[in-house]
């Protein structure tokens, strides 16, 4: 584990993708002195061959201590850094939390790759069910929450993405247009973006 030794400093094997996005954002707001390794699509270096037997982005290095997939990583982020708390204290609240996480993976991020293939009705499912959620978007400053939570770090790169989908949020959904607003202004949000992701919504 000599690879592992070298370093440092904590370091995230990262793409542009919205998993890597997610883990960029919460080390962002938790201020976290970080070693970005970019990762190309098709393109996996050789020390994250070694490293992850999965070979997925993003892979957390932290001393002797190896992380992959999105939500053991932000979880063990927030945990390490426990300022400003990502997830509520009491137990029922944080299930609840972990709980609306799961449903974001299962209900929506499961519909990116077959919009990316053009499969209209995915497309719709994903529109119809991010606008049946406008009251709720309008009711709170952040996703069901009056504080900035992981929720919000699991969401935003999916609603930061919507054009590159073809999706447009109609005008009458306002909660949800400020909601984005909001988010998308928020610091740790603009200091997550990469290059390529920054692009994305450039007018």
């Amino acid at each position: 584990m000599a690879i592992i030794a070298k370093r440092t400093i904590m370091s995230l094997f990262s793409s542009d993708d919205p998993y890597s996005h997610q883990v960029r954002i919460v080390l962002a707001e938790k201020g976290v002195n970080v070693e970005i390794m970019p990762v190309r699509q098709g393109e996996t270096p050789k020390e994250l061959l070694e490293l992850n037997p999965y070979r997925t982005v993003p892979t957390l290095l932290d001393r002797d201590l190896v992380l992959y997939e999105a939500r053991i990583i932000m979880e063990y982020l927030d945990e390490r850094f426990p300022h400003p708390p990502l997830l509520p204290v009491y137990p029922v609240a944080r299930a609840e939390t972990r709980k609306m996480m799961h449903r974001i993976e299962h209900d929506w991020y499961s519909l990116l790759t077959p919009i990316k293939a053009h499969d209209v009705a995915s497309k719709k499912l994903l529109l119809d069910s991010l606008c049946s959620l406008e009251p709720i978007f309008a009711n709170k400053p952040y996703f069901l929450s009056d504080e900035f939570s992981l929720l919000d770090c699991a969401l935003i790169p999916l609603l930061w993405r919507l054009p590159q989908l073809g999706i447009v949020i109609p005008e009458q959904h306002k909660g949800l247009h400020d909601y984005m607003k909001r988010l998308f202004a928020r610091p740790s949000m603009q200091d997550s973006l990469t290059d390529t992701e920054r692009q994305l919504r450039v007018a």
